[in-house]
């Protein structure tokens, strides 16, 4: 069976990225969601919350947004180097 998670168990590869960049930039969750929004993102304060902790997929149209709002890439983001993708 094919189970849809990471191998440290999260439902995504950029949780931990995102927290560190958003908080670095001086982002509250909500200032962040709010600057999503305003780029054209729908979402909120709590989807930011489970983006960051794992619980919550984010699909590829959410990354690029995700990064405009940061000022990074993809790559960089997902930290693909230490991804362990196997």
């Amino acid at each position: 069976m094919f189970i849809n998670k990471s191998n440290n168990g999260t439902n995504n590869l950029i949780g931990a990225g995102l927290a560190a960049r958003r908080k670095k930039l001086g982002y509250s969750q909500r200032g962040f969601a709010d600057r999503l929004q305003i780029l054209g993102l729908d979402v909120d304060k709590n989807a930011i919350q489970r983006i960051e902790s794992g619980k919550r997929f984010v699909t590829d149209i959410e990354l690029i947004y995700i990064c405009r709002a940061l000022g990074t890439t993809p790559n960089e983001l997902l930290n693909w180097n230490d991804a362990n993708c196997d």
